[in-house]
């Protein structure tokens, strides 16, 4: 499965994925009162992107994650945080315990949860009026435009699924997806915050999160090369060896009915 490749570079995806903006993680704390009597789940932690600025609360969290190298890279940038538990398993089949949660999280892994059931399993798992948080993050027009329209021209070389004159969308024009919360009874009061973020890689770092993306990945093994080495050339040819991605994260909060 996709989702199960992230494992495969589990230091490489801890290395080059971004962070999550710090105003994201303050107005998530805020909301949830995070503090030391706080009972977290947080649902394909990864290797504790989120878990790490969470556990700066004081809260105590129990982290859940497929992959088990990822785990171990999680255990690793956690142990100085003893009230933080990382479980290696699939959440969708994992035994909830019987004391419900304060919060559940998951941050840019919730569409890899079967949508048949997420729904139910998050609300399950917390109490009423535990809020449930789900960060998405989507790449975005800004930073190095030219160079995002210029690397289409390898992806439809190098990868047969990419549509034709696919171009990035303006923030102001990706609507929030909130329909699957407010639909079912199970959640309510849903609100949701923006928060765009630039960062700036040079050729090395750009082609290491390329690495860490499941399309990528599920590439064979020429496509892949020639794609990643049409992108590095135009970096360093056409932009000065470095280019700027623009990234939207959004942070939708609901609470359990």
């Amino acid at each position: 499965m996709l989702r199960e490749t992230f494992n495969e570079v589990a230091q490489l995806y801890d290395r080059a994925r971004p962070r999550y903006p710090r105003a994201l993680i303050e107005e998530l704390a805020r909301v949830a009162d995070l503090g030391p009597d706080s009972r977290v789940l947080e649902v394909a932690s990864g290797t504790g992107q989120l878990t790490v600025p969470l556990a700066e609360f004081g809260c105590r969290i129990t982290a859940v994650e497929l992959g088990p190298a990822m785990a171990t890279v999680a255990r690793r940038r956690l142990r100085e945080f003893p009230r933080v538990d990382v479980e290696v398993a699939d959440f969708e089949h994992w035994p909830l315990p019987r004391e419900p949660f304060d919060l559940v999280v998951c941050a840019t892994a919730y569409h890899w949860l079967d949508p048949a059931t997420r729904v139910e399993r998050t609300a399950d798992a917390l109490r009423p009026g535990g809020l449930f948080a789900l960060v998405t993050t989507e790449h975005v027009a800004g930073g190095s435009t030219d160079f995002f329209a210029r690397a289409q021209r390898c992806y439809e070389r190098w990868d047969p699924a990419t549509p034709p004159g696919l171009r990035l969308q303006d923030a102001s024009e990706i609507a929030t997806d909130t329909g699957e919360l407010e639909r079912g009874q199970r959640f309510g009061n849903v609100v949701a915050t923006r928060y765009l973020q630039d960062i700036t890689y040079c050729a090395d770092e750009y082609i290491d999160v390329l690495l860490t993306y499941s399309g990528h990945r599920a590439l064979d093994d020429t496509a892949r090369q020639g794609l990643l080495t049409c992108v590095r050339e135009l970096i360093e040819t056409r932009h000065g060896g470095s280019v700027t991605k623009r990234y939207l994260h959004e942070l939708i909060v609901a609470t359990r009915l």
